[in-house]
Formats: structure tokens, C-alpha cells, sequence
């Protein structure tokens, strides 16, 4: 089969197959379902998140080639929604079933390492940092760096598999922790966290969301503004930043691209995503297309959704607590006007995303004010405004007319 000929769109009634099956495929499987397709999903777990709402489930792991083959023979696409997919197991769906996006482009972003060289080869900015094969290298790093984010250079989202260290005495017993491979990344003086999702279709066609300001809370997402409260000089770097990214990749799909915006005002990239992003949920509640339909456009090879802005929204994420009902707080927000509530279907633990809100409104400081009461039923206190890492102080940011941002 040459699937490189394969320029017919997927239309409606083909099946899709998702490799991962968390919060991100339950997702685009209600979208995909809502405009006619099927879904099959390989995950280990049997009950995962999208279990619920795709046709079949393949139960495996994510290095199981035999397996994803089951799945991909079934399926006219196929896409991931995690970075953990074992290359042979992408080889081997590509194979049989156009991958979108590609095998190369997770290949590239997957490994903290090589996505570094790949920005630097390329010569996109990014901050300083060192690779970290073993306890003296990350000596040598903490030297010439100062202070700095040790990462494993593979896994470790949401603040795991991470750590921020100061002296190069803690090097030997911060290595054995994180037992492999990493990259220490210079701690930066930084004025914002933003990030920009670009879609783009086979055929070229973009279509770039506006910037999204996120604020984070020991290293998970804690709150995400849409649209972020920037100079347009500054929004226009960053989009046209991640769309150079996109076609570089050759993408077919979905990049999220992660940035930093400095106090003395540089724009650097901090990590990429070839997926929809936890960043981009309220894309759903204020712009005209939701992220998660724009997905399945992408990848079948349908005309790109309108990312046109219709107001404001607030994400806010909610976690697994040590005691008490997260879901059932989040339940007394929505009669707040404007305000949204998702849940995952996930069994709640301790700092892991269960769901998350959405605040609405017709400009940023209503959605802002929305979101600070939803913070407040939520026991968030004292609400959004605890969160470190304000834009307020960096060079061309507006300063956000609410009070949880002051």
C-alpha cells in the first residue's frame, strides 16, 4: 500500500484509531463521534478514560507492536494522544495505516535530548541547557548554570520524573532518583508561560489559535487565560514562531508549542506537543472551533474549522485530592454564569487531573472574574491569585483587570 498516495479525505463513517487512551482520547473520540466516525483506542488499561465512548478498546501496552497492528489494520487513520508510544510500534502502524502525525515527528519531541537538538539544529531559541548522561555531568551543569530544572529526558509530565536543584552537591542522589538520562535546563527569570496551537492539514492549510497565558503550581497546569493579555507585536512572534515549528515538522495534525516569554523579553521554546493540550480546553467554550474537532479535521484530511474568538475563557484544572470530593465542589461552581464543568471518568489519587472548568465570558476580566469565584467554591484559596508567575511585570503584557491575577 503506498500511503503516501493517499490524498482522498476520511470522511465521516471510517473508523479512527487512537493510540492512548487518557482524558486527550476521550476527547477527540466525542468529537469524532459527534461528526460520524468509529474509534478504536489502544491503552493498557481496560477501563481507561475513553473506554466509555470508543467502539473498542485493544488493552496493551504501548510497546506492543502486534497489538497497535490489531488496531491499525481496523482504522483508515491513526494518531496518539501520549508521547510514550514505543517507535516499533509507530513503524509498525505506519506500515498499514497513514499515522498522522508521523512516526518522525514524535520520534523528534519525544525525547526531551533530541527535541533540543532538533530546536538548536534549527535554530530556534531556547534557553540554556545541558544534556545529563550521568552524576558528574549534572555536577558539571549545576557549575556552569547555577540553579536549574533536571528533567528525564524521556516521561515526566506534570512536574514527575523533574526536580529543581541548587547545589551541586545534590547531584549524585538527584541522578539516582531520577534513575536515567536527563536534561538540566538553567532556571530562567521569566515574566510569562505561553503556548500556541497550530493546525495544519496535509495539504499546508493552517489555522493558528490565539495565545493562551498558563500559570502553574509545582509543576502542573493550574490555570490557562484564552486569550492571553499580550501586546499583538508579541502574539504575532509567537504564532508565527510555532507555525515555522509546524512546517518544519512536516506536521499533519496538531503542535502545541510551549514558550517563555523572559523579563528582559526574550521568547523561547520550552517544550513541544504533537497532540491537543491541556492548555487549549477552553478553545472548545470561546473559539469556533474546539481543539479536539480541529484534530479530526487534521489528521482526515478534512478543510480546517475557523479558530475565530467569540470572548474569553479560563481553564481551570481540577485534581485528585487527599480528602473530599473534587468533582462534587466542582459541581456548586456551575451556577456561576458561563461556567462549564468536564469530567474524565478517572478514579481520583493525589495531584492527578480529574476533570477541569471552564470560566466563559464575553471579554478576559469577566472571564477572569467568573473564574475567581469558581476558584473560591473550589477552596482554591485565595484563589487564582495564588499562583506564581503573573505576567504582569514583562515588557508588552497588559496587566490582567482582575483580582485573582493581582
Amino acid at each position: 500500500m503506498n500511503l503516501g498516495a493517499v490524498q482522498q479525505p476520511i470522511l465521516p463513517g471510517s473508523v479512527i484509531g487512537i493510540l492512548g487512551g487518557g482524558q486527550l482520547a476521550r476527547m477527540t473520540a466525542l468529537a469524532a463521534r459527534a461528526m460520524g466516525y468509529r474509534i478504536l483506542v489502544l491503552d493498557p488499561d481496560p477501563h481507561c478514560a475513553a473506554a466509555p465512548v470508543a467502539d473498542a478498546v485493544v488493552a496493551a501496552p504501548f510497546d506492543d507492536p502486534h497489538a497497535a497492528l490489531q488496531l491499525a489494520r481496523q482504522c483508515s487513520v491513526v494518531t496518539y494522544e501520549i508521547e510514550r508510544i514505543a517507535p516499533a510500534v509507530l513503524h509498525a502502524v505506519a506500515a498499514v495505516a497513514p499515522l498522522r502525525p508521523s512516526a518522525s515527528v514524535l520520534e523528534r519531541v519525544q525525547d526531551r535530548m533530541r527535541q533540543k537538538r532538533f530546536l538548536e539544529r534549527h535554530e530556534f531559541p531556547v534557553g540554556p541547557w545541558r544534556p545529563v548522561n550521568s552524576a558528574p555531568e549534572l555536577q558539571s551543569a549545576l557549575a556552569e548554570l547555577g540553579a536549574c530544572r533536571v528533567k528525564r529526558s524521556q516521561g515526566g509530565y506534570d512536574g514527575r520524573s523533574q526536580m529543581r536543584l541548587k547545589s551541586c552537591a545534590d547531584a549524585h542522589a538527584a541522578f539516582a532518583q531520577l534513575g536515567g538520562t536527563c536534561v538540566a535546563e538553567a532556571e530562567l527569570a521569566l515574566a510569562a508561560e505561553l503556548s500556541v496551537l497550530v493546525a495544519r492539514s496535509r495539504q499546508g492549510e493552517t489555522a493558528v489559535y490565539p495565545v493562551a497565558a498558563n500559570w502553574h503550581d509545582d509543576g502542573v497546569l493550574a490555570y490557562t487565560l484564552l486569550p492571553a493579555l499580550i501586546d499583538p507585536a508579541l502574539a504575532r512572534r509567537a504564532s508565527a514562531l510555532a507555525v515555522s515549528l509546524a512546517e518544519v515538522l512536516d506536521l499533519e495534525g496538531l503542535l502545541v508549542v510551549e514558550m517563555f516569554v523572559t523579563q528582559s523579553g526574550e521568547l523561547l521554546v520550552n517544550e513541544l506537543a504533537p497532540r491537543p493540550h491541556n492548555t487549549f480546553h477552553a478553545a472548545g467554550e470561546c473559539c469556533a472551533t474546539s481543539q479536539f474537532e480541529q484534530f479530526v479535521r487534521a489528521i482526515c484530511g478534512l478543510p480546517l474549522g475557523s479558530v475565530e474568538l467569540h470572548g474569553a475563557a479560563v481553564l481551570l484544572n481540577l485534581l485528585g485530592r487527599e480528602a473530599g470530593d473534587a468533582a462534587a465542589d466542582a459541581a456548586a461552581a456551575l451556577q456561576i454564569p458561563g461556567v462549564s464543568l468536564h469530567l474524565y471518568g478517572k478514579q481520583p489519587r493525589p495531584r492527578r487531573k480529574i476533570g477541569h472548568l471552564v470560566a466563559r465570558g464575553g471579554d478576559a476580566s469577566q472571564a477572569l472574574h467568573r473564574a475567581d469565584r469558581a476558584a473560591q467554591l473550589l477552596g482554591l484559596s485565595p484563589g487564582v491569585s495564588d499562583v506564581k508567575g503573573c505576567p504582569i511585570a514583562c515588557p508588552g503584557l497588559e496587566e490582567p483587570s482582575a483580582p485573582f491575577l493581582r
